[in-house]
């Protein structure tokens, strides 16, 4: 199979590799910007070529001297837009010939915009989201709340998407697919990436063709710190703090680029203490002996984490590029975990009491390695770039467990009964990908291109109980676990537009997509052995027609499915709660998505706005499924349930009434219809959902800044029931010091201690409650300092070009 594979990634770059042609040299175009005093930094300067202005040939933010690089510009027609919010939008013209190597505009000075109202001075700030044709880019840089942080924390301050207190990821109430720097990686727990290292966040609400079928609810593609900027540059971060326990956090920054070379070292590391309670009741209806559980459960954790990444990239010309990058990441938990479980009789007599003593040991280390290459042409619609990755995940979870049994007076009855598990996974996931666009006319751009993705899995999962002095391994619960998944895709794009270039009427895409899947899994003993290929089309397409420049509506469709994760497929039990133990299902079939979406924009010069409906279908929907035993345990598990209707509504608006204050409020609401009577009769759920979310930024005074972050997401329904509201707040507060060379920030997450997870279930079986409670309430600061005046802002604001 693995010769296979090769063979076929083999062919796919051989048959572009006559593309791979050294070509003309490009441009630089640098200027600066004042208001004719000052300087005026984060303003964005876009340059758009004047045959196509749909779309963007090169795009800067300037620095903090108001300096600005247009890098990989060819020969032609271009205009260039300057503008920013407080000051009267400015254009420009220019003509780009062969003969020139750089081109200096020199000054260009923006006014001020004498309609804002109550406006003395301009605080310029970086925009917290541009809006995109497929969804919007959240400015990593504009976020201060969750400083010293994880990809997990910096989720939390995105419009739209939903964190739980679980750190469970949600969009338009399901889990997206989520991408490091646009590709499939072995890095699936977003607490494994420090926020420090992050550029932006892109949210793809209603993906095209072009992208993985495998994302119902849309793609959350996150894309890590990358220099470009000449020179030596160097930076450092450090911040420490405490919740229940200590915390701390820091990450250095290398670059070094000249003409044709560029190479870069990043370093970051965070360690922290964490603490949770959880609590749970529980009625067995039909039950009488094991009829009422309590159960109270209190963890202790020690976690660290820590990344390396290389990357260097080789330009012989502006038209091509060769990369490659490596990436090393370890993670380590421990956790101390007491439950204490209280059983009385359906009489509510004393029926039994245990204490639970649990030491999870986990290990992580995960490598990758990427090898990239982009072709330039003169056209600047027309582009190629291939890649190969590749990354390698291998994990140890080691669990000992003791169990001490009590009477009703709370003696100890017997010997404590001891087990232990362990849960070893190695992971590997390659991607072969191939994007090539190329017009077809004056209006028109065909994307094709080709994905192959095969990941290998194992997993050696093992349960022993001490018996007369030695473990003895329970075969229950033990085994090994093998999978392999190979995905051969497909694609072609059509983009065009009706009406003229500079102000097109009408926009449209259609789209088609072939997936070809393989997988196999088996158990070693063959107790679960599975076997599922399939060759499904996925079509694709989008009507958008603008009102104004400034205005637009935008019809979609797309068919998605959505394939079950690895821990969802992974049959090892977890039995770290006797009384709810739970496991993957490797019998799990994909589902199957339509979706419909209908959205609005309207951007005014201090306002914006966009609405979406959205409304999707889905069948063999997977859901997590509670089933009670006739021990009176609950196994959990996830199933293929019949049926999920989901409609709702998405808004966002963001607003700068004043110079010193800008806002961005969001707003999800849907309803959501449950249909699991195939494994019940009584599991038929339906629950009107929503989430909320507002940013709030300050600027006091020159180089400060105040924000406050407020979440709420509304209780979310399940086939058994509903999970509980969670709501928190949290705030931050940046100062520049040092002429603008380092910033310190303070930071308070969970400001009212509010954060907490849990669900509630009734059935026709059992009915219970659960409820957990982790220390997410913690103070933070951090300092930043960059050795090189020129770069801070790339550094200290995280404004670098992204992969």
């Amino acid at each position: 199979m693995r010769k296979k594979i090769q063979k076929s990634i083999f062919l796919f770059l051989t048959a572009f590799s006559s593309l791979f042609t050294f070509g003309q040299k490009s441009q630089q175009i640098k200027g600066n910007i004042t208001d004719g005093k000052v300087a005026i930094e984060f303003a964005d300067v876009i340059l758009k070529n004047v045959m196509d202005s749909t779309k963007v040939a090169a795009y800067a933010v300037t620095d903090i001297s108001g300096n600005f690089y247009l890098e990989n510009v060819f020969s032609g027609d271009y205009k260039l837009q300057f503008k920013l919010f407080g000051y009267k939008t400015k254009y420009q013209e220019i003509k780009v010939k062969e003969t020139n190597s750089v081109i200096s505009l020199g000054t260009i000075v923006l006014q001020n915009d004498t309609n804002l109202l109550n406006t003395v001075v301009v605080n310029s700030q970086k925009k917290l989201i541009h809006k995109t044709d497929e969804g919007f880019v959240f400015n990593a840089a504009s976020t201060i709340s969750q400083t010293g942080g994880t990809a997990t924390d910096m989720l939390k301050s995105i419009p739209t998407v939903a964190v739980d207190a679980d750190g469970a990821i949600s969009l338009r109430g399901k889990t997206p697919m989520i991408l490091i720097n646009g590709k499939n990686s072995a890095i699936t727990n977003m607490d494994q990436i420090a926020a420090s290292s992050i550029e932006s966040i892109e949210v793809i609400n209603n993906p095209t063709a072009k992208y993985d079928a495998n994302a119902e609810s849309g793609i959350i593609n996150i894309k890590l710190k990358k220099n470009n900027q000449n020179g030596v540059n160097a930076a450092f971060v450090l911040g420490g703090g405490f919740g229940a326990k200590g915390r701390l956090n820091s990450s250095v920054l290398l670059n070094n680029k000249t003409e044709k070379w560029n190479f870069g070292l990043g370093y970051d590391n965070r360690f922290a203490g964490r603490t949770k309670k959880i609590k749970a009741e529980r009625t067995n209806n039909f039950i009488d002996d094991e009829h009422f559980i309590n159960q109270n459960r209190n963890d202790e954790r020690t976690e660290g984490l820590q990344n390396l990444k290389l990357n260097s990239d080789f330009s012989p010309n502006e038209k091509n590029t060769f990369s490659f990058e490596a990436l090393g990441n370890m993670e380590s938990q421990d956790n101390n975990e007491s439950l204490n479980t209280q059983v009385n009789t359906s009489a509510n007599q004393f029926f039994s009491n245990n204490i639970r003593n649990s030491l999870e040991l986990e290990r992580s280390k995960v490598g990758e390695l990427a090898f990239n290459y982009d072709r330039k042409f003169s056209d600047d619609r027309k582009n190629l770039n291939t890649s190969i990755t590749s990354s390698f995940n291998k994990h140890r979870e080691n669990t000992d467990i003791d169990t001490y049994n009590y009477d009703q007076y709370n003696n100890q009855i017997e010997d404590a009964f001891l087990q232990r598990t362990h849960n070893y996974e190695h992971e590997n996931i390659s991607n072969a990908i191939v994007n090539y666009a190329f017009p077809v006319s004056d209006k028109s751009i065909i994307e094709t291109g080709y994905k192959g993705t095969f990941r290998f899995f194992n997993s050696d999962f093992e349960s022993a109980d001490l018996t007369n002095g030695g473990y003895v391994i329970n075969p229950l619960y033990s085994n090994s676990f093998r999978y392999n998944e190979q995905i051969n895709a497909v694609y072609g794009l059509l983009n065009s537009f009706i009406g003229d270039t500079e102000n097109p009427k009408w926009k449209y895409n259609l789209g088609l997509r072939g997936e070809n899947v393989s997988n196999t899994g088996a158990t070693k003993n063959n107790s679960d052995r599975f076997n599922n290929d399939y060759y499904k089309f996925f079509p694709s397409a989008s009507l958008q027609f603008n009102l104004k420049a400034d205005e637009f509506v935008k019809i979609g469709y797309s068919k998605r499915i959505n394939r079950p994760d690895l821990d969802d497929l992974n049959p090892f039990m977890d039995i770290t709660d006797a009384l709810n133990p739970h496991s993957g299902n490797p019998y799990l079939k994909p589902e199957i998505i339509h979706i419909a979406e209908l959205s609005y924009n309207k951007e005014w010069s201090k306002y914006s706005f966009s609405t979406n409906a959205f409304y999707r279908n889905a069948t063999n929907t997977i859901k997590q499924y509670a089933e009670l035993q006739d021990n009176g345990v609950i196994f959990l598990q996830p199933r293929n349930i019949g049926s999920t209707i989901t409609y709702g509504l998405e808004t966002i608006f963001s607003l700068k009434p004043i110079g010193f204050y800008d806002a961005n409020i969001s707003i999800t609401a849907f309803q959501q219809n449950i249909n699991a009577s195939n494994l019940a009769q009584d599991v038929v759920n339906s629950a009107f959902s929503w989430y909320g979310k507002i940013i709030n930024n300050f600027v006091p005074w020159e180089g400060g800044k105040i924000q406050i972050t407020g979440n709420y997401n509304s209780a979310l329904a399940t086939p058994q029931g509903k999970r509980i509201p969670i709501y928190n707040i949290d705030m931050g507060f940046q100062q520049k010091i040092n002429k603008g060379n380092a910033r310190l920030r303070l930071v308070v997450t969970d400001m009212f201690n509010t954060l907490e997870s849990g669900y509630k279930n009734n059935t026709f079986l059992f009915s219970n409650h659960r409820t957990s409670k982790s220390d997410t309430r913690a103070l933070m600061v951090t300092f930043a300092y960059t050795f090189k005046s020129d770069f801070k802002e790339k550094l200290l604001e995280n404004q670098f070009l992204t992969e």
